[in-house]
């Protein structure tokens, strides 16, 4: 690019820092509220809207599992653990299975790690349909509707394909047993085998108390125009990088890694949460991969998330107006990003950071121990409680059946 087209760029730059700045002479950012599709519900309380019944389970389809494996509580789909412990205790558990809304069976189907800490899938279709016999056979109310009236929290890479590889996942399709119950995960693809219509997808989990401990001043100049660290290259799988993130982080690695509006990288310096804090946008190359924890430290931090991903269903997106607070980039746009966000009007960047400095927008996105009213798991149940009722169809007559217990790969019809 020419030399007056960066001097250009570098104006635009310096125009924007010096009016996007977090505070104006020590007063607090302004916010301004929050609509979705739903309505303004991101404050709404569950309690009194629904009711749920937790199936009593035997502790090698949970607490025996994290167990075995700690490291569980800390990763990216340890929603699934939290989800548990905070609706044991919820208001809106029933001991009355009569009088439930909804029917949640607590499997812990990500708590297989590598030594890496990476989780494994290929146990979690045999666990899964093993804890579906058992609450089928031991109580009535699965069979009542098969599952239609049971939500599961599935929060792996594709969510009830239970594979890491898209194509696997893909060829697999989602475990036939759960093809009529509410799926709650991390995955959200439109049009896409591995997302049943009504699914609920939710944000990642990321450590909330990590992220409070790297707040900094809200006055502090967001000195950094374009921000990411991570891998641009799975340089053991895909060297090439033109499967990992569907090749969004290579195409931005060899677009702009000489660009002084970027500040990117493959290191994760210990001013990683601080930086993001610096920064006008933070970019999202999800790729497939809508779980990846930089969209809620973006949230967070109020760094205007760039998110590339085709057709991508981000968490809670009837409640939250992902449009407005983010931007958007088609996979194939990525070599024009910094013409694109160098061309955003500065009202509209405001806009953005204002709707970002929203407390409810940062709370939706965090499953904070102990949880906290308007938090990912108050979010969860108010998307539950927006299905109610349910229909009178879901209900099967006597000796009706839909889901074919025998259909899936073979290995999964495995005992467990």
């Amino acid at each position: 690019m020419s030399g007056w087209r960066w001097g250009f760029l570098l104006l635009v730059y310096a125009a924007l820092i010096l009016k996007t700045g977090a505070v104006e002479h020590g007063r607090t950012q302004p916010t301004e509220r929050i609509s979705g599709s739903a309505g303004d519900v991101l404050e709404d309380d569950p309690v009194g809207r629904l009711k749920v019944f937790v199936y009593e389970l035997p502790s090698k389809y949970n607490k025996k599992i994290l167990q075995k494996d700690p490291r569980c509580l800390n990763h990216m789909f340890a929603a699934e653990i939290f989800m548990h412990r905070f609706l044991l205790s919820s208001p809106v558990r029933t001991l009355n299975p009569e009088e439930a809304d909804w029917f949640y069976t607590p499997v812990y189907t990500t708590c297989d790690l590598t030594p890496n800490g990476l989780p494994l899938p290929f146990k979690s279709p045999r666990m899964m349909r093993s804890a579906i016999q058992l609450i089928s056979s031991n109580w009535p109310y699965w069979n009542r509707t098969e599952g239609a009236d049971h939500f599961f929290v599935v929060p792996h890479d594709f969510g009830a394909c239970f594979h890491y590889q898209e194509e696997k996942a893909i060829e697999r399709g989602i475990l036939p047993l759960l093809q009529r119950a509410t799926l709650v995960q991390t995955f959200g693809q439109r049009n896409h085998v591995c997302l049943n219509e009504g699914s609920i997808t939710i944000p990642p989990y990321a450590p909330p108390q990590k992220m409070q401990t790297h707040l900094i001043p809200e006055k502090t100049p967001r000195s950094i125009f374009v921000y990411f660290r991570g891998l641009f290259y799975d340089v053991g799988n895909d060297p090439e990088g033109g499967y990992y993130a569907r090749g969004a982080r290579a195409a931005v690695w060899e677009n702009f890694k000489d660009n002084p509006l970027f500040d990117i990288s493959t290191e994760h310096p210990t001013t990683y949460y601080e930086d993001m804090q610096r920064a006008v946008f933070c970019l999202c190359p999800l790729g497939w991969a809508p779980w990846s924890p930089r969209l809620v430290e973006a949230v967070i931090f109020g760094c205007i998330p760039v998110i590339i991903a085709d057709d991508i269903v981000l968490p809670f997106a009837d409640a939250i107006p992902w449009e407005e607070i983010g931007v958007f980039l088609d996979e194939k746009d990525v070599p024009n990003l910094d013409t694109i966000l160098t061309s955003i009007p500065l009202d509209v960047i405001l806009r953005k950071q204002r709707l970002l400095a929203n407390p409810s927008m940062k709370q939706a996105m965090l499953f904070p121990q102990p949880a906290q009213p308007g938090d990912a798991f108050h979010q969860v149940l108010n998307g539950l409680a927006r299905k109610l009722p349910h229909e009178k169809s879901i209900y099967l007559k006597p000796g009706e059946k839909i889901l074919n217990w025998t259909a899936g790969p073979v290995g999964d019809l495995k005992p467990w």
